[in-house]
């Protein structure tokens, strides 16, 4: 419990904590069998795995993807009550994996060649961030970007709602101003040639079903919180507000399911 290659997994239920330490010391903890194997299909450099005795007979797979990967990445193999001491919580998914953090991309780079994208304007909850990422995976956007004040999609409780697919949809940070990351992001996406949309209730929102934005080459969605929805200037300098059509009384979705309908719609 004293070796400092455990270090990364101390604590992982304070959320102020991790959302502080990982980017600082570039590390992110991938969770289960499953996201830890796409995080190593996707590139991602492993620095060590946790593990409990009870897990070892269905992780033959997973070890040796590991191995093959980083020989030298440590397994450490811990009773299941020290690892609930080390990390604050009862290890159900059967593994934890701490990652180097790749080197960080540019909008630039992760809008090349792509058609369709999702911008996460300031979206405070790491369920919604990684519920988006796995509508982004199964229904076809190219890419995510996240403004300043977005959560992290590296942070543990995105990727394990993502179910991994952070490793697969590429994503970068677009914008530098976390007041108002749209005087500089949404230009750079016009002269990527991308029509903006921003979803939002409004009275002269488009129809998400609009012919303007199914016959636009390339698209960006951009998505607000709950609550609040999209800062003004960001409305103010998009090619269009657009609405998903409701019926029953119901005036929106929830952020994640929202990114989920247009996906769908706008797919090609």
């Amino acid at each position: 419990m004293d070796d400092p290659r455990l270090d990364p997994y101390v604590r992982l239920t304070d959320v102020q904590l991790r959302s502080r330490i990982e980017p600082e010391r570039a590390v992110f903890i991938a969770e289960s069998p499953e996201v830890i194997g796409r995080a190593l299909d996707g590139g991602m450099e492993p620095l060590s795995l946790v593990t409990a005795r009870k897990y070892l007979d269905t992780l033959d797979w997973l070890l040796a993807k590991m191995e093959a990967r980083a020989p030298e990445a440590p397994v450490f193999v811990l009773p299941l009550e020290q690892i609930a001491q080390l990390t604050g919580f009862e290890l159900t998914r059967g593994a934890l994996a701490a990652f180097r953090r790749p080197p960080e991309r540019s909008a630039r780079e992760v809008c090349e060649g792509a058609r369709l994208v999702a911008v996460l304007e300031d979206i405070r909850n790491h369920t919604n961030v990684g519920a988006a990422f796995r509508s982004a995976a199964a229904l076809g956007a190219d890419a995510v970007l996240v403004t300043p004040a977005c959560y992290d999609p590296f942070y543990r409780r995105a990727v394990r709602v993502s179910m991994g697919t952070v490793f697969q949809v590429p994503w970068a940070r677009i914008g530098t101003d976390p007041h108002d990351w749209a005087a500089e992001g949404v230009p750079l996406l016009h002269r990527l040639g991308f029509t903006t949309a921003a979803m939002a209730l409004r009275d002269d929102a488009l129809p998400l079903d609009d012919p303007r934005l199914k016959q636009a080459e390339r698209v960006a969605l951009v998505f607000g919180t709950e609550g609040d929805g999209l800062a003004a200037s960001t409305l103010a300098r998009c090619d269009f507000t657009v609405r998903i059509p409701m019926a029953h009384g119901v005036d929106s979705l929830n952020v994640a399911a929202s990114t989920a309908v247009a996906f769908w719609e706008l797919r090609r």
